[in-house]
């Protein structure tokens, strides 16, 4: 089975340069016209990422919004933007991310996961939901970097989604940004509800105990958060839009260190805490056990 990326791989003169892994929240849909101070901070990171790393290629993206009962990968040449939501303001159904497919970093991504024991499906048909191209929207406003995404078994659990992740960590030497797109509270409940007033009270214990974690690179309990992490379920009802948290986390892989690009709180419930996942520099690492 070969792993080559053709079309993909830094030109012959290009150094090779390492991607960081990324986790974005994505929030409400509403995110898209309300960016907030998270949207700026996604934009400017884009920018520094494209200054840094000219050898960018792609994005491959998990979302909790495809799930599925297998594992499937997008693989349009041209995936179409899905308005997958309902009563939201009409300006949202306008909203269109022409970013082009990639059908052979599909191939790869599905090469890469059947060497870990998975068995993928790649599916030309499939259209770009909202946790993916609302973020890309900030990240790559130009939609000019091609996208796949990648979708979240309906019965994976958090080390299950870590393994994938570790099973894309090469792709990031080719060129690729893995992202995982969710978010840090979603309780949506307390979202239609509308308890916005002001911030709740489980947002940043439960936020804040997550970034703490990740700091001391501390996986068993990231991985067992749902006991650990104060208030696990008010935060997170259900845990799909907090798996992909761990498909960054696995991509990011050992050695990585996480630099906050936001710790935004929208609507008082909606924790949009995004951060990206680099190498330390050899002789830089910290003291405490990196992430496996």
């Amino acid at each position: 089975m070969t792993t080559s990326l053709p079309n993909l791989s830094p030109a012959a003169d290009m150094p090779v340069q390492r991607l960081p892994a990324l986790f974005v929240s994505h929030g409400s849909p509403m995110f898209a016209v309300e960016p907030g101070d998270t949207g700026p901070a996604l934009q400017r990171w884009g920018s520094a990422l494209r200054a840094e790393y000219p050898q960018l290629r792609g994005v491959v993206v998990m979302s909790p919004h495809w799930m599925s009962r297998g594992l499937e990968v997008m693989a349009a040449l041209q995936p179409e933007t899905w308005h997958d939501f309902g009563g939201f303001p009409r300006v949202l159904y306008s909203l269109q991310y022409p970013a082009p497919g990639a059908p052979l970093l599909a191939q790869q991504v599905a090469q890469l996961l059947q060497a870990a024991g998975q068995q993928p499906v790649l599916n030309p048909e499939r259209p770009m939901d909202h946790g993916a191209w609302v973020p890309l929207m900030h990240l790559f406003p130009q939609a000019d970097v091609p996208v796949v995404q990648l979708s979240l078994p309906a019965d994976a659990d958090a080390a299950a989604v870590y393994a994938l992740g570790q099973a894309l960590r090469p792709l990031r030497d080719a060129g690729v940004l893995l992202v995982g797109s969710g978010s840090m509270t979603h309780n949506l409940r307390d979202f239609v509800t509308g308890q916005s007033g002001g911030r709740l009270d489980y947002v940043q214990p439960f936020s804040r105990w997550i970034e703490e974690r990740i700091t001391a690179r501390d996986t068993a309990a990231l991985l067992d958060w749902l006991e650990q992490a104060p208030q696990a379920r008010r935060a997170h009802p259900t845990d799909d839009h907090f798996l992909p948290l761990f498909f960054a986390l696995g991509a990011g892989g050992p050695g990585t260190t996480a630099s906050y690009l936001s710790r935004e709180v929208q609507y008082g419930m909606l924790a949009m805490d995004s951060f990206a996942l680099q190498d330390v520099p050899a002789g830089e690492h910290a003291a405490a056990a990196p992430l496996q």
